[in-house]
């Protein structure tokens, strides 16, 4: 009788991921990826990696994608090291070894460039940020960079542009950038909810950086990358909102998120597309004979 074969830790985790996850996390990246046309033959994708649950995870799902017979593509693991403490950037080599991400690192101090900004840091970082990454990416060939926000970074950003920006829009799963030809951005982790991602670390016993940011480091807040602390703090409020109501219903975070695909241009005062903005009055008498 042969004796079964011990997984690594490695194989473990990558289990996890297409066996017991594979409803909430495998299947969805997936769908994300088929539903939104995220990748096409030829791509290069730099899979941008912070050092946290959600891009360490993304990392994972490429390489599985790759494994399950999806080869028309190719991947680089991109770590920017924008001045991390000794700490941080030591988990990251750690869990990356530990979990087989083969990662690129390159520096750029941006850490220390916006040190003495003290209006909007974050701000600036986040930009500054997203620029060298597109640059080294197309320095290494790639003609995408794979960011690993997920469902509730998108209904967060929906009901905080509402309540606090008096405007309707959403976290796109894919954009072409605006300073960088030939660049697009994708967010391949777009479906899965974080909740699932969370389970997955615990149930792996992993552990990530949380903040990286010496700004924001010390504090407990639901910052995003780009986020100043103020806006942190109202994306915190709108993830306990969503929580609370949650209690009511199971279907608000579905139904915000269902929001942005069901607009009815014919309920709406007025939009901008392309930068020009349309009002309802602009064709309403047009409209009084199809009324009737």
């Amino acid at each position: 009788m042969s004796k079964k074969k011990e997984l690594t830790r490695q194989q473990e985790v990558e289990r996890s991921i297409v066996k017991k996850y594979r409803k909430e996390i495998w299947c969805k990246f997936t769908k994300a990826i088929n539903e939104y046309e995220l990748i096409q033959d030829g791509d290069k994708i730099a899979v941008c990696i912070s050092g946290g649950k959600d891009s360490m995870l993304m990392a994972k799902l490429f390489q599985e994608l790759h494994r399950h017979g999806q080869k028309n593509f190719e991947t680089v693991f991109l770590v920017m090291n924008p001045g991390y403490n000794e700490a941080n950037y030591e988990r990251i080599a750690e869990n990356a070894s530990m979990l087989g991400v083969p990662i690129e690192v390159f520096e750029s101090q941006i850490f220390d460039a916006v040190a003495n900004d003290v209006d909007s840091p974050c701000y600036l970082c986040a930009r500054m940020r997203r620029g060298y990454l597109y640059s080294r990416a197309k320095e290494l060939g790639c003609n995408k960079i794979a960011l690993g926000h997920h469902f509730d970074d998108v209904i967060e950003t929906i009901l905080m542009g509402m309540l606090y920006g008096a405007q309707i829009q959403t976290m796109m799963p894919k954009l072409h950038s605006s300073n960088f030809e030939g660049m697009e951005l994708i967010r391949p982790m777009y479906l899965i909810r974080e909740e699932d991602i969370i389970h997955w670390c615990h149930y792996n016993e992993l552990e990530f950086i949380r903040c990286a940011c010496r700004f924001t480091e010390k504090y407990e807040t639901g910052l995003e990358q780009g986020e100043s602390r103020e806006q942190g703090a109202k994306r915190y409020e709108v993830k306990e909102l969503i929580r609370e109501l949650r209690k009511k219903s199971p279907y608000i975070e579905k139904n915000i998120f269902r929001s942005v695909e069901n607009v009815n241009l014919s309920t709406i005062i007025a939009y901008k597309q392309n930068g020009v903005k349309h009002h309802f009055l602009d064709t309403y008498e047009e409209e009084r004979g199809k009324a009737e």
